[in-house]
């Protein structure tokens, strides 16, 4: 399976302690295992899934988007409160 990244993606995992960035990599693994988990957007964001996991002091949402049968978009990451606000302006 081949990851792509957005640099919104890149910008925010450089933020993140070693505890952290170990969980995303633990969620993006579970991604590229089966890229149907987490849950399938409307309107909008047709197109882009969300997938729930949890940092070690918060839950966290990853978006990604399924290319093909062979890649798949990191599109970012984030807590819940602007993450859908963000998510929309990085997809326009």
């Amino acid at each position: 399976m081949r990851l792509l990244v957005t640099p919104s993606f890149v910008r925010a995992t450089k933020r993140l302690h070693r505890p952290q960035k170990e969980n995303l990599d633990a969620a993006v693994r579970a991604i590229s295992i089966d890229p149907a988990i987490g849950e399938a957007k409307l309107g909008d964001l047709a197109g882009v899934r969300v997938h729930k996991f949890r940092l070690p002091n918060q839950l966290c949402l990853l978006a990604c988007r399924v290319l093909d049968a062979e890649s798949i978009k990191l599109l970012t990451f984030g807590p819940h409160e602007i993450f859908y606000r963000d998510l929309k302006r990085l997809d326009e």
